[in-house]
């Protein structure tokens, strides 16, 4: 039998190999986004521990300045310029203030408060963009999304516990790197697509260093590592490469509502290297908030799957 001219038995061979490699790149892609949160955590691991022995700000200046050198070598690989003419955009230098910002901000939130909630607290990121595409880029909603915005803020609230007796005023500092990362990720959605990834990645850990360099007026001068503390700041630069090479692929494989939920694993690996390493124990409520966060999260991306279908 033929359809438009193309026996029937083709074209059911041609879709049940689509959806097979659909579904392969799925499955790549949730692999991929699962190892770079688990890449992630190590990072902030690695980050924490290296803060305890010396200035958080140094750290930075570290991780920024190894990271930037990586990835320019990494450019010339690919024939790319370094500096590209539209790192002087609106929209890359609003990108680069907010990086600043949130790296600045999460960094002292993992330096002074448990890794688990910090992590948390994070996970709230992508609610915060929801809410800067609708004010911004004039993105429509409806009730449902909201109302999973709203109980992810009601779960961040859990988190933070204003007022009670387990509020600690440190963990304000990743409410504000929570702002700073979602104002990144909306420049970043504006930016010029003649950017590529590497070349972003150049401009992203150059701002570390400038974070750094102002965490260094707060923190104190800069000290001599140990080799235990240069060891732990290699972690963090070899982690951060490899968390950022496998969420860039991971993003680029399979279909983004697929994958995008697994970015939440990061928030449970931190959780068991903040027990296994730190010794921290997050209470009960602190648990609650942080699974209505994950599940408003994933709701609104499921939403949007949804509408977009």
């Amino acid at each position: 039998m033929l359809y438009g001219g193309i026996p029937v038995s083709w074209q059911l061979a041609a879709a049940f190999q689509l959806r097979i490699t659909l579904t392969m790149n799925n499955l790549r892609g949730a692999i991929l986004m699962v190892s770079a949160m688990a890449a992630f955590a190590l990072e902030d691991m690695f980050f924490k521990a290296a803060s305890q022995s010396i200035p958080v700000g140094q750290a930075l200046i570290i991780f920024g300045l190894g990271g930037m050198l990586i990835f320019m070598l990494l450019t010339k690989l690919r024939g790319e310029v370094i500096f590209h003419p539209e790192i002087l955009s609106r929209a890359i230098l609003i990108r680069s203030v907010c990086e600043v910002t949130g790296r600045l901000f999460f960094a002292l939130a993992i330096a002074l408060t448990p890794l688990s909630s910090a992590s948390a607290i994070l996970q709230a990121t992508p609610l915060v963009v929801a809410v800067g595409a609708i004010l911004f880029f004039r993105e429509t909603v409806g009730w449902h999304r909201w109302c999973s915005i709203i109980a992810g803020f009601i779960g961040v609230l859990l988190i933070l516990r204003p007022g009670l007796s387990g509020f600690e005023p440190a963990s304000l500092f990743a409410v504000l790197g929570t702002l700073g990362f979602a104002g990144r990720d909306l420049a970043t959605r504006a930016a010029s697509h003649s950017l590529s990834n590497m070349q972003l990645g150049i401009y992203g850990f150059f701002m570390l260093i400038i974070a750094g360099l102002i965490l260094l007026v707060w923190t104190g001068p800069m000290v001599t590592p140990a080799p235990a503390q240069w060891l732990q700041l290699a972690g963090v630069i070899f982690t951060g490469i490899i968390a950022y090479y496998a969420l860039t692929a991971a993003m680029r494989t399979g279909e983004l509502s697929v994958v995008a939920p697994f970015r939440y694993t990061r928030l449970v690996f931190a959780m068991v290297l903040g027990v296994l390493i730190f010794g921290e124990r997050p209470d009960g409520i602190t648990l609650l908030g942080s699974a209505i966060v994950v599940l408003s999260g994933i709701y609104t991306i499921l939403r949007e799957r949804k509408q977009r279908s």
